[in-house]
């Protein structure tokens, strides 16, 4: 069997695929996350644990030998360790927004600009750059304690395998590694004031690295590949490689994604260039800070229950009776296809009338336009491929291609740990066919006359949040 392995940011999972890509079986853990005044940080032993644990009932539930397994994860944030592996810390979340402040001068003094026109990689208060420096001006003795400043599957990998400290070029797109060059800018790290941590940084495994497990988890002995990070690795999940076509995860975070040969860093800095294993070929993606998350907090709000989602989406019209969200809940802000440290959720159009399903229906409406509107920014041509847990839902997914006004290739199941396995098999020269591990379950088509009237609500949509940026601002 093959084995995938996911560290999600709330979520561990594991999973078993056997060589035509189906699904055998998958284990999972939730991981805690403490929320305190725009920190969010996570125990990096809970998490080591939680993959272990994972890993263990995930072989013993289906026995046999394991070919190789892949590893994925979530992105960003901080996770600094010591020599051995060990952290020093607590991990600082993609989540965390205790940096917001540099951010906010770097984007009035052109640091912002600058390190995204030479890296593609528009900063936001959850990235490596901000935090490194955050802690470099704040909890220095933290950055004096560690050897390396991970990221969380690298973590993984290393107390699996022993392995030195290493990373991929899809972890390291941001904020640091030239497109290029495929190599950590200089520069980049001077201009936000970290040249003296430079060797925090770990180095680049191109392509991605790979060693054999110590024991822990996984057989002693398995083949084991690290990388990439949780978005680039949907995407070969869904089988999204040919240029112009693009992935959208609806996830904690909203993700989308376009594969492409280009490299622009001219516009508007948003968004990053993920480099891919192919030289050339990358990812165009905007992660927004938001995605289910933001429904869950609605849900929690309003007492409803996940099954009780498509049955009311049903009850509501679309425009959800007037009620509108621009669904923007992080307490860092936006970074897709915007950065906008300050901007928060806005509801409006309520009034004693509305129900639940209004407010349900039009957190909904208000995470498609948000997608739709990171899609267009990241030059979305092609086919549209969706995956993650928003999936399990098909009154949204009927919704989600409404807004869009387009067809939906929905991939259901362990995405990121299939795509893993696949960029393992790659790098170890195991021969797997892609297509059919990658084939939709199902493609959920717009209805012609609900598109027509999501398109018109979509540019009301722009109207409002441009003033809500506006008020953002200050």
């Amino acid at each position: 069997m093959y084995v995938g392995i996911d560290v999600g940011t709330s979520m561990v999972k594991a999973a078993a695929f056997d060589a035509e890509g189906r699904e055998l079986a998958v284990e999972a853990r939730p991981v805690g996350l403490a929320l305190h005044g725009g920190i969010v940080e996570q125990d990096m032993e809970e998490v080591y644990a939680a993959v272990v644990g994972v890993l263990q009932e995930l072989t013993a539930r289906v026995p046999g030998p394991v070919e190789l397994a892949g590893l994925t994860g979530q992105g960003d944030g901080v996770w600094l360790v010591d020599k051995e592996g060990r952290p020093v810390r607590p991990a600082a979340s993609w989540m965390d927004g205790r940096a917001h402040e540099l951010l906010d001068q770097w984007l009035a003094d052109g640091t912002f600009e600058a390190v995204f026109r030479r890296t593609g990689s528009a900063m936001f208060p959850g990235c490596p750059g901000p935090l490194l420096a955050w802690f470099d001006r704040y909890e220095p003795h933290s950055l004096d304690a560690a050897a390396t400043a991970l990221y969380c599957k690298d973590m993984v990998f290393r107390r699996l395998t022993g392995a030195p400290a290493t990373t991929d070029v899809s972890d390291a797109s941001m904020p640091f590694l030239d497109p290029r060059t495929r190599e950590y800018d200089n520069r980049a790290v001077e201009l936000l004031g970290l040249t003296h941590r430079r060797g925090l940084l770990a180095p680049v495994g191109d392509p991605i690295t790979t060693a054999e497990t110590l024991g822990e988890g996984l057989p002693s002995g398995t083949r084991l590949a690290n990388g990439p990070y949780d978005l680039p690795s949907c995407a070969l999940g869904a089988g999204v490689t040919t240029p112009g076509d693009g992935l959208l995860i609806v996830g904690t975070c909203l993700a989308s994604l376009v594969a492409t040969t280009d490299l622009d860093l001219t516009g508007e800095p948003a968004g990053l260039y993920i480099s891919t294993d192919r030289p050339g070929h990358r990812l165009r993606a905007m992660p927004a800070m938001v995605g289910t998350a933001a429904l869950d907090w609605v849900l929690s709000t309003t007492g409803v229950h996940h099954e009780e989602v498509d049955a009311l989406l049903a009850e509501a019209p679309p425009g959800a009776n007037g009620v509108r969200v621009l669904p923007y809940f992080a307490p860092s802000g936006e970074r897709a296809p915007f950065v906008e440290p300050h901007l928060r959720a806005e509801l409006t159009g309520i009034s004693l009338e509305s129900t639940k399903g209004d407010l349900i229906r039009a957190t909904c409406e208000g995470i498609g336009f948000a997608a739709r509107h990171c899609l267009e920014a990241a030059g979305l041509t092609g086919t549209l491929a969706v995956c993650g847990g928003g999936t399990r839902s098909p009154a949204w997914m009927r919704l989600l291609a409404d807004v869009l006004g387009r067809p939906l290739k929905v991939v259901e199941g362990e995405v990121g740990a299939r795509g893993a396995v696949l960029a393992a098999a790659q790098r170890y020269g195991v021969a797997l066919d892609a297509s059919a591990w990658t084939e939709p379950t199902r493609v959920v088509d717009p209805d012609a006359g609900r598109a027509a009237y999501y398109a018109k609500a979509y540019e009301d949509h722009l109207s409002r949040l441009a003033a809500a940026r506006g008020r953002a601002r200050g």
